[in-house]
């Protein structure tokens, strides 16, 4: 081949021109973009993995009916309980805090019972609170073993410590067993009260010991709330002025304890625990909790130490739902009860079990099958002197107040 075909077989090539800065500005904003993206998805993945695996879970709710139509019922189970998941004495430091005095004061109880109804079709949510002394028939720890009647709250107690004594008649003595199998079967007995005497399927659970609305509180950075008057207990430690506030985890715990002083007494109380969520419930959001890391890892270390859920529950989905809950989303309502009365020397309260399953067949609809459950039989225990049928709450309470914040404002 000759010098000549050599150099004219390859054209002249046009000199390359570098591309303008802005151009690679911006190829460099979208790579930084992509791998911010990458990041972002790798960091939810790890908060849904550490969310998942580290909160306490239960198979309380294995094989259980569920709802239909994509509504979901949720239980909120408040323990008044001075002890930690695995049964250890909460440490002084933190009793002192919780002005809630000795460990062993409490026991067991489930002093706050709330049912959120979600709907599937996206209209408003419900929220049913269940009086704690409502008299009601009790579940047992197994199938077919009823406990009778007694107050509502007890179902899980009651379940727990037959349980551990069945356990060690057999021969168990790990105690963190013992506690360990002992809740589950307060759980399910607690859970199938609750179901029976409602009438609906109960799709998922969360349980909260008393230590957990203190430290919900506080990885909240405080929770909204709004009181008509000032109050004052030595019992609960509240001590509000009147008006619209942001409570601490101490305030918080004192504010959902309180009932001495309050006209109402537990009914009041109970009207505290819904005003209690349902600024939580806004402070998720108004406080970008759900946009935070920092603010969102905090709160998923307080739930780990303080929150069991049901096995299964797909939380991150829930937490993403709960935005659309807030600012005055939520009706609340506190069942009814006919009268007080007591039973073995304690004061109860006398409900009508058909009632309160037309009550909640009317409120959430056919979704959640509330016609299916038969109503118990009545059982009322006798009525204390002076305590005629007018007694208090005979209808359903409502909503608290709200104010102008979207808080309600309670007693």
């Amino acid at each position: 081949m000759s010098a000549h075909r050599r150099k004219t077989s390859h054209p002249a090539r046009r000199p390359r021109h570098p591309r303008p800065r802005r151009f690679r500005i911006a190829r460099t904003l979208l790579v930084a973009v992509c791998a911010l993206a990458v990041m972002a998805a790798a960091g939810a993945w790890y908060v849904y993995r550490d969310l998942a695996g580290s909160i306490g879970s239960s198979k309380a709710l294995e094989g259980a009916e569920k709802s239909k139509y994509g509504d979901t019922n949720i239980l909120l189970m408040g323990l008044d309980s001075r002890r930690d998941q695995n049964g250890e004495k909460l440490p002084e430091e933190v009793l002192d805090k919780l002005h809630a005095g000795s460990s062993d004061i409490g026991g067991y109880n489930a002093n706050t019972l709330i049912l959120l109804h979600v709907p599937g079709d996206g209209s408003q949510a419900k929220a049913f609170s269940v009086p704690r002394d409502d008299f009601v028939d009790i579940a047992g720890p197994g199938p077919g073993q009823g406990q009778g009647k007694d107050k509502i709250k007890k179902a899980y107690g009651l379940a727990k410590a037959k349980e551990e004594e069945r356990l060690s008649a057999q021969g168990a003595k790990d105690l963190r067993r013992l506690e360990r199998e002992g809740r589950e079967a307060g759980r399910k007995a607690q859970i199938e009260t609750v179901r029976n005497f409602l009438g609906v399927p109960v799709d998922h659970f969360a349980e909260l010991n008393l230590a957990g609305f203190y430290h919900l509180a506080d990885a909240l950075g405080g929770v909204p709330v709004c009181l008509k008057k000032p109050v004052q207990d030595k019992y609960s430690g509240a001590d509000f002025p009147a008006g619209r506030q942001t409570l601490n985890g101490q305030q918080s715990l004192a504010f959902v304890r309180q009932r001495h002083g309050l006209d109402m007494g537990d009914l009041d109380r109970t009207k505290r625990q819904q005003a209690f969520l349902a600024g939580a419930t806004q402070k998720l959001n108004s406080a970008g909790t759900f946009t935070d890391p920092v603010k969102l890892m905090k709160l998923i270390d307080a739930a780990k130490q303080d929150v069991v859920t049901d096995e299964g529950w797909d939380l991150l989905s829930f937490v993403k739902q709960a935005k659309n809950l807030s600012g005055g989303k939520v009706a609340f309502t506190t069942l009814p009860i006919e009268r007080f009365g007591r039973n073995h020397g304690e004061d109860v309260n006398v409900v009508d079990d058909m009632k309160i399953k037309r009550l909640i067949a009317e409120q959430i609809g056919p979704g959640s099958s509330a016609s299916a459950a038969a109503p118990s039989p009545s059982g009322a225990p006798e009525a204390p002197p002076g305590a005629g049928p007018a007694a208090p709450a005979p209808t359903a309470s409502g909503s608290p107040a709200i104010d102008g914040g979207g808080i309600p404002c309670v007693d």
